[in-house]
């Protein structure tokens, strides 16, 4: 017997994005966290425009989008010479999720409220000690106790409990990785000076690189900044005042302005590290999120790869929770997220190796190659698009395919789309918690064929199209080909929900 379906270990947006996409598929879902409350202050300051699409298909956007900053550039100078400026948010982007500037705690804060929506409430102060599985039957357990001494029987536990997770460790899932930098100094600070906060600005000096970005206050102020600064030449662990002492010094003389450092928010120091776990599952215990991979901060692409995880993730256990998919299905997690991590790892290790370089080909390329590479607008759009992430694509997967555009695997935009009972909508909006059947005019056979599969967790849509295609909770096509053609639905979710693989 269980206490719940699943066990997500870890409250931050990893967690609360899975919890939110189970309940929608109505999966029973416990979560905790040891960490004693929510967040206030985060190192993760931007949510691209892929997060901000996963967040309004499980509908957990909330206010974000009014609480944001529109701090949508990049520029770095060289002394006093802006060698480029990064423009990001490109309008042309097939999507209208807005990127934004928001703290981490932000976002969890609205994923909290979008989750009591759903009756669970995160239980802190309480985490994992130990873990063991139990073969069935009737069913495999995973039989989890708490650092309370409570004993928890789910089906899955998810470990969403960052870098060092517990859940990862008793799993015996190994996660090597290198060092690639000495510390930062992070802190957000009341900065009175005449930078504009329009976007990011950055300075390349001798000492190490220094970063300032514009943050949204909750008190309405607009002199709030996220200041990072590289500070390879002090080996000791500085405590909180310390580090303020230190910025103090480092922010006039590398940006070479006149600063009054006013009262820090938060702050804190880091090293960067590059990890990848050998695996994302052992037996009925799974890792997501900065458990499963270890990113350098540049870019915002931690907690968006983290949400993508569990986005991923949250359907294909729904269905094996519900006895429609065997749990080959729930293998494709690894399968395709994985490959995704390795080389979003590869893309922030080589932007950070390029901030800190500190040998004159590092330097060459930095100072004098990029500025007239990056300059060009189509760089910058490959960029902007590259951040997003709204170019992941799993068509190499095991649920993927060939031909023509959009392939299987592929992301679908959110098209405009209207119901069976006439209701105009969009595409994104009717999925999170479900999947889409869209045909050019309704009814359609394989609508009954999709739901003897999926059950009564697919909508039928009409659109503007050719053929019907069928799209999953995460937005990806999962099969195209003729309306009428009901057989080609069944073998391909047949195929899909048994094996992993398609046919």
């Amino acid at each position: 017997m269980t206490d719940t379906e699943v066990l997500v270990v870890g409250a931050g947006p990893t967690g609360l994005t899975l919890a939110c996409a189970l309940r929608l598929h109505g999966i029973s879902v416990r979560v905790v966290d040891r960490a004693t409350g929510p967040a206030t202050t985060s190192r993760a300051n931007f949510l691209h425009a892929r997060g901000s699409e996963v967040l309004g298909r499980l509908g957990a956007l909330g206010t974000l989008p009014d609480e944001s900053l529109r701090a949508m550039r990049i520029t770095n100078y060289l002394g006093d010479r802006p060698l480029v400026t990064l423009e990001f948010g490109d309008p042309r982007m097939d999507t209208a999720a807005p990127p934004m500037v928001v703290s981490q705690a932000k976002v969890e804060a609205a994923l909290r409220d979008r989750l009591a929506e759903l009756d669970v409430v995160p239980h802190w102060g309480v985490g994992l000690a130990g873990l063991s599985q139990q073969d069935g039957p009737p069913q495999d357990l995973v039989v989890a106790e708490l650092d309370d001494g409570t004993r928890l029987h789910a089906q899955w536990v998810v470990g969403c409990d960052g870098t060092s997770s517990t859940t990862r460790r008793l799993a015996g899932i190994a996660f090597p990785g290198v060092k690639l930098t000495e510390r930062w100094l992070l802190a957000d600070l009341h900065l009175d000076w005449d930078v504009d906060r329009g976007g990011t600005t950055g300075w390349i000096h001798p000492d190490g690189l220094l970063g300032v970005m514009p943050m949204p206050s909750d008190d309405g102020r607009d002199d709030l900044w996220r200041v990072f600064a590289y500070d390879p030449g002090h080996a000791a662990t500085p405590d909180q005042g310390q580090i303020l002492t230190r910025l103090r010094q480092v922010l006039p003389e590398r940006s070479g302005r006149r600063v009054c450092v006013g009262d820090a928010e938060w702050l804190s120091m880091f090293t960067v590290h590059r990890r990848l776990a050998d695996h994302y599952r052992h037996g009925h215990a799974l890792i997501a999120g900065d458990a499963a991979h270890a990113h350098a901060p540049f870019g915002g692409q931690g907690m968006l790869t983290g949400i993508g995880d569990a986005e991923n993730l949250a359907f294909k256990l729904a269905l094996t929770i519900r006895g429609l998919a065997t749990e080959r299905f729930v293998d494709t997690y690894e399968a395709e997220r994985r490959p995704l991590a390795t080389d979003v790892l590869r893309g922030t290790s080589a932007v950070t190796r390029v901030n800190v370089a500190d040998h004159p080909v590092g330097r060459f390329l930095r100072d004098r190659v990029a500025p007239k590479v990056f300059g060009r607008a189509p760089v910058q759009r490959w960029i902007t698009y590259t951040a997003s992430q709204l170019w992941v694509s799993y068509h190499k997967g095991p649920l993927g395919g060939r031909g023509a555009k959009p392939r299987p695997g592929d992301r679908i935009a959110d098209l405009a789309c209207t119901r069976a009972d006439g209701v105009v909508t969009r595409l994104h909006r009717e999925l999170g918690g479900r999947w889409a059947l869209l045909t050019p005019g309704l009814p359609s056979p394989a609508i009954e064929a999709a739901r003897q599969y999926l059950g009564d967790f697919v909508t039928p849509l009409d659109y503007d199209g050719d053929e019907a295609i069928l799209i999953r909770p995460d937005a990806h096509l999962a099969w195209r080909g003729d309306r009428g053609d009901a057989s080609a639905v069944r073998r391909w979710l047949s195929a899909a929900l048994s094996s992993g693989s398609t046919p």
